[in-house]
């Protein structure tokens, strides 16, 4: 039996993650965390009766505490919540699939606890990948990638029996706006870039997918994942997601995994690495498929992308500036109150007007995270 501690239970990624529970006997669900969706992690609790569940907000862990009245769970509120949560003692493993810079304390957290981490939360490594990977190595702690592309990657990497990468293929399915121009992006509306062609996602991700800012992030997190340099780092469009990414050796082989785009193979791999497992849901036909399309990403026209690299390459808390733009500049478009084109214009001004620090620590990331959101505010 595998316990797991799920942190974001009620998003796009917890949620597939407890479907698996639902089809594996051999899993069994200790801690369970959420925002504000309230009900659904009450129906979680019930169903899978964990020790501990956390929530943001005392006001809602009192309401869930009287819901759950008469179960024997724990229930928590907050940043000592969720580390709570986190480090759980029964737990083999933790499943991060909360979003934001929220994220971190409780993963660093659950690594100093001993914990295996399958990791769904970009801003950890983004953000404070000096400081994860170290710790990770020095706990002995398993780091298992569970956005597609990593896995992907991870996968790849399996019998490569120490051989050099030369490069590393991240795929890219381009969004819903793949092959428009610069001009054509000045006024696509919300809703138009909800419109994800492959994925089912959460919405911050989808808006991130749609301006290909997703894919710096995923670059950043490649970079610590696999301690591969940016120079050997390439974007590779692949509109039918059907290869998830590969890895090109030094002798010239590419190896790559591909599937249906189905998050749950990731999710499924992280939980039982590192052993494959049965998973019900539709397979890949290549035949169906017929013909795989690959392209080189336009810079330009998503200018979002270079600045990841920018931010990459200049280290210290920038990518932390980058990162807490995107996320204030697309809260901001999702509510309607700026223009597509205007997330990465906010990123490239607050790089440039947020002071820079060479070697953050995590109260360093923290407070980098608050100076973005107040520049913004400024300039909104």
């Amino acid at each position: 039996m595998k316990n797991i501690a799920i942190l974001g239970s009620t998003g796009s990624i917890g949620t597939q993650t407890l479907s698996i529970v639902d089809e594996k006997s051999d899993l069994n669900v200790v801690a369970l965390s959420c925002g504000k969706n309230i009900s659904l992690i009450e129906q979680q609790a019930k169903k899978y009766k964990p020790e501990i569940v956390c929530v943001s907000d005392g006001k809602d862990a009192d309401i869930l505490k009287e819901n759950l009245k008469g179960l024997d769970i724990k229930v928590v509120y907050g940043m000592e919540g969720l580390i709570d949560a986190a480090t759980v003692k029964s737990a083999d493993i933790v499943v991060t699939a909360i979003v934001g810079m929220i994220g971190i304390r409780p993963t660093i957290a659950a690594i100093e606890a001993g914990k295996d981490i399958a990791l769904a939360n970009k801003e950890t490594l983004v953000c404070a990948g000096h400081i994860i990977m170290p710790l990770a190595k020095e706990k002995n702690v398993k780091i298992l990638p569970v956005d597609s592309e990593h896995s992907a990657i991870f996968q790849s990497l399996q019998g490569a029996n120490g051989a050099d990468i030369e490069k590393i293929l991240l795929t890219a399915s381009g969004g819903p706006f793949r092959g428009k121009t610069y001009d054509e992006l000045k006024n696509v509306t919300l809703e138009d870039a909800l419109k994800h062609p492959n994925w089912s996602m959460g919405k911050k991700i989808t808006i991130d997918s749609a301006t290909m800012i997703n894919k710096g992030l995923e670059v950043m997190e490649a970079h610590w994942l696999f301690d591969v340099p940016l120079s050997r780092i390439q974007i590779t469009v692949h509109p039918q997601s059907i290869l998830h990414s590969a890895v090109e050796f030094e002798d010239g082989a590419i190896i790559g995994q591909m599937g249906t785009p189905d998050m749950r193979l990731p999710i499924l791999y992280a939980l039982y690495y590192p052993y494959r497992q049965p998973l019900n849901g539709e397979k890949l036909d290549l035949f169906d498929i017929g013909t795989l399309e690959f392209e080189k990403p336009d810079f330009e026209t998503f200018f979002g992308l270079q600045l990841a690299f920018d931010a990459m390459s200049l280290g210290g808390n920038m990518p932390t500036i980058f990162n807490a733009a995107n996320e204030k500049a697309v809260a901001l478009f999702l509510n309607k109150k700026i223009s597509f084109l205007q997330i990465p214009e906010i990123i490239a001004n607050a790089m440039t007007e947020v002071d820079y620090i060479n070697k953050p620590s995590v109260n360093d990331i923290l407070e980098t995270e608050k100076s973005t959101y107040d520049y913004i505010n400024t300039i909104i």
